[in-house]
């Protein structure tokens, strides 16, 4: 594991959010709304920062201040945008990559396997949308996740 941030947030109770590429507009919607709700209520999450939704519903909690867990898809990047240092700075964001530098780019395997690091640690899932046999929906299954849907 590859860390930058604050470990601590670790120790806190956190909910994932996990949604698969491509999915319907009124789960785009609702997505943004769940995430407006956690940041109000200043709920830690870990989100991924993949997909298009992901990377909204990330930049939408990064406006707030409670505590995030980004989880890379690949290795850790060298450079940051200046808005992630600065949240990293402040103690409230911690980035995580479970990959050593061999994986400087994001494949089907390394988003199978922070999806799965992302189940792992998180105390709640919220999953947004599962597209039918897709990757995600498989993990599912097979982790037996039915009731976590979000919407």
């Amino acid at each position: 594991m590859n860390y930058l941030g604050n470990k601590d947030i670790l120790k806190l109770k956190k909910a994932a959010f996990l949604c698969s590429r491509k999915c319907p507009a009124e789960v785009v919607l609702k997505s943004y709304d769940w995430a407006k709700e956690q940041r109000e209520q200043g709920n830690c999450i870990v989100c991924g920062n993949h997909s298009q939704i992901e990377k909204d519903v990330f930049g939408l909690l990064l406006k707030g201040s409670q505590p995030l867990i980004l989880v890379l898809a690949r290795s850790m990047k060298k450079k940051w945008e200046p808005e992630i240092l600065k949240e990293v700075n402040k103690g409230r964001l911690l980035i995580i990559s479970p990959f050593e530098n061999i994986h400087p780019r994001i494949t089907k395997e390394t988003a199978e396997m922070r999806n799965r690091y992302m189940i792992e640690m998180a105390d709640e899932l919220k999953i947004a949308y599962t597209q039918k046999g897709g990757m995600l929906e498989k993990l599912i299954i097979e982790k037996g996740l039915f009731n976590n849907k979000l919407m």
